[in-house]
C-alpha cells in the first residue's frame, strides 16, 4: 500500500509552525519524546516506547562455525522486521528500503564501533563459537524509528545472558539456566544514535522528528556516540549540504541526549536486576500497577455493612405503601372487539343473545322494506334453493321451501299460483 501524501494545506501548516520554533505535540526544538524502557521474563527481550514509536527486541544465540578469516571472533546477525501491524504502509514478508537502511544503521553503530567483545564468543578456535542474533520488530511508527531501534537493541544485547559452556577433550556441554547461571555479553561502551531533521535547505532544525516532520523536512542527518563523546558512526541523507558549524553543533547536542538515554537504560537494568534478585514484579508484571490488566478497570472500595440490616427495617417501617387502584373499564373503538370470558361485547350482550338479535333485527329491515316497495321478492341460493315470500300485509308470513333440484317450469308456476 503506497503512502498517502500530505496536502499542501498540511505541509505549509507544519513548516510555518516550524519557523515560529511550534511543534505539533508541543516540544521545542531540541526536546526528545517520552522514553519508556521495559524488560520481558526472559533475558533479552526490551520494549522501548518514543512517544508513540513502539520497537521490541529479541536476542538469542547459538552455536555455529566461525567465518574462515575470523576463526577466534563470533558473529553478530541483526533482523529488521516492518510488519503492516506498524504501519499500513509495510508489507508483509517484502523487504523494503526503510528495513535496509535500518539494518546497515545497526551494523554500522553496533557492529563495527566494536562495542561487544567478539573474541569472548569463541569456544573452540575454528570450530564453535557463538552466534548472537538481534531480532528488531516494529510495533508502531510515528517516526524517527533509527534512533528506536539503536536504544532498544543495545538494551537488549546489555539485558542478554548466553548459557555457560564446558569443554572437556573434544566434547562441548551447554549448560542450562538450572545448572549454571548465563554469562553476560562484554559490552563496552552504549553507542546510541540521534537524529535531527533539517528544514528549508538547513534553516532550522529540529531534534527526535516525528512521522509527520519527517515527510516535509529536506534532509536528516543520525550521529552515533556513546556517553564518552566518541562518534561511532555519523549518517546524512537527503542530498542536503550542510556546513562545518552544523554539524559541530549538532555533535553537542547529541553528547548530551546520549549521556541522559545511557543514564535511562542503566537505571532500569539495575531495577531489572534488584526486582530478579529479591524475587519482586518484574518484567510485563511490572508495567501492571496494582494487578491490574485493564486500564479502565477501577479500584475497589471497601462499605460498611454493620448498620445495614438496622437501616433496612427503618426504612421499610417508614415507607407508605402503594396506593389502591380501582380496575378500569375499558370501552372499545367501533369496529373492534374484546376476547374475554364473562365479557360483554359492545353492545352489551352475551353472543348468544347478539346472534338472536341479529337474527330478528335482520328479518324486521326485510319486511319494512317489502312493506315499502308493495311487491314480493323471491330470493334463491345455488345449493339449497330457498324462496322467500314477503306480502305486503301488517303481518307478513315467510315461508321457506327447500328443494334440492327444482325445474325453471315448477317455479313460474308457483308464481301464477301465488299471484291469484
Amino acid at each position: 500500500m503506497k503512502e498517502t501524501p500530505l496536502s499542501n494545506c498540511e505541509r505549509d501548516f507544519l513548516l510555518k509552525a516550524i519557523q515560529e520554533k511550534k511543534r505539533l505535540d508541543g516540544r521545542q526544538t531540541y526536546d526528545y519524546r517520552k522514553l519508556k524502557i521495559m524488560f520481558g521474563t526472559d533475558f533479552g527481550c526490551c520494549f522501548v516506547e518514543l512517544g508513540k514509536t513502539r520497537v521490541m527486541a529479541q536476542v538469542s544465540c547459538a552455536l555455529v562455525a566461525p567465518k574462515e578469516n575470523r576463526p577466534n571472533e563470533g558473529i553478530m546477525f541483526f533482523n529488521i522486521e516492518l510488519s503492516p501491524m506498524a504501519s499500513p504502509t509495510f508489507e508483509q514478508s517484502r523487504q523494503s528500503e526503510l528495513s535496509v537502511k535500518l539494518n546497515r544503521q545497526l551494523e554500522r553503530c553496533l557492529r563495527n564501533s566494536k562495542c561487544i567483545d567478539t573474541e569472548s564468543l569463541c569456544v573452540v578456535s575454528g570450530e564453535k563459537v557463538w552466534e548472537i542474533r538481534v531480532d528488531v520488530h516494529i510495533l508502531n511508527h510515528d517516526g524517527n524509528l533509527k534512533d528506536a531501534a539503536s536504544i532498544v537493541a543495545i538494551a537488549a544485547l546489555c539485558h542478554f545472558r548466553r548459557p555457560d559452556v564446558g569443554i572437556q577433550g573434544d566434547e562441548v556441554t551447554v549448560y542450562s539456566t538450572e545448572e549454571r547461571d548465563p554469562i553476560p555479553l562484554s559490552i563496552y561502551h552504549m553507542p546510541i544514535s540521534v537524529s535531527f531533521a533539517f528544514f528549508q535547505q538547513g534553516t532550522y532544525l529540529l531534534v527526535d522528528p516525528s512521522e509527520r516532520e519527517e515527510r516535509v523536512m529536506d534532509g536528516l542527518l543520525m550521529i552515533a556516540m556513546n556517553k564518552h563523546r566518541e562518534i561511532c558512526s555519523i549518517q546524512s541523507s537527503g542530498g542536503i549540504m550542510l556546513l562545518k558549524e552544523q554539524v559541530m553543533r549538532c555533535s553537542k547536542i547529541a553528547s548530551v541526549k546520549v549521556s541522559e538515554i545511557t543514564e535511562l537504560i542503566t537505571k532500569a537494568l539495575e531495577n531489572d536486576r534488584t526486582a530478579r534478585k529479591s524475587g519482586g514484579r518484574f518484567g510485563f508484571a511490572e508495567s501492571m500497577p496494582q494487578e491490574r490488566i485493564t486500564a479502565m478497570k477501577k479500584e475497589e472500595t471497601s462499605v460498611e455493612m454493620t448498620d445495614a440490616n438496622v437501616e433496612a427495617s427503618d426504612v421499610v417501617l417508614q415507607a407508605e405503601g402503594p396506593p389502591e387502584t380501582s380496575q378500569s373499564v375499558v370501552v372499545p373503538l367501533p369496529g373492534m372487539g374484546q376476547v374475554g370470558q364473562g365479557v360483554k361485547n359492545s353492545w352489551g350482550l352475551e353472543e348468544d343473545e347478539e346472534e338472536e338479535y341479529k337474527s330478528d333485527h335482520d328479518q324486521e329491515t326485510a319486511m319494512e322494506v317489502v312493506e315499502k316497495q308493495g311487491h314480493v321478492v323471491e330470493i334463491s341460493d345455488s345449493e339449497e334453493e330457498e324462496v322467500v315470500i314477503l306480502e305486503p300485509e301488517p303481518v307478513a308470513k315467510v315461508q321457506k321451501k327447500k328443494s334440492s333440484k327444482s325445474h325453471p317450469k315448477e317455479s313460474a308456476a308457483s308464481k301464477k299460483l301465488h299471484k291469484k
